[in-house]
């Protein structure tokens, strides 16, 4: 049994993002919404991700950006988020524990309550979102 360990450096972040999108990738749910969205450009969202969780997790501010507007017009549903939250839990628990991976689960959960707020938003309305 491998030890859990705790998320405290770029590496650990790394670890999380590539486990977890590697498992997106080969989700028959998934894959084909990040495939179609992202194509031959895997190695530049990962490096958005590195940034985004090291800025949250990590309180090392190296993403500048928006994370919203990307998702806004995806054809995305309920059901994707909790494929999504599960395949991140499952990820966290595969590899870390302590309160960073808490957090990590916390704050993906609130990621896709607003998400999906503001997609819904986003399609009754119309409205170009603000952020």
């Amino acid at each position: 049994m491998m030890l859990k360990k705790q998320i405290t450096k770029l590496e650990d972040v790394r670890l999380l993002v590539n486990s977890f999108y590697d498992k997106v990738r080969e989700d028959k749910f998934l894959a084909p919404i990040f495939n179609e969205r992202i194509g031959d450009k895997w190695p530049e969202h990962l490096e958005k991700m590195y940034r985004f969780w090291q800025t949250v997790l990590l309180a090392e501010h190296t993403y500048m950006g928006s994370p919203f507007p990307p998702h806004a017009r995806l054809a995305i549903e309920h059901t994707h988020f909790e494929r999504w939250l599960q395949l991140f839990t499952e990820t966290l628990e595969e590899y870390f524990a302590g309160e960073k991976a808490e957090e990590a689960k916390w704050r993906a959960q609130k990621m896709a309550e607003m998400f999906q707020y503001k997609i819904a938003r986003y399609q009754a309305t119309q409205q170009k979102p603000l952020i």
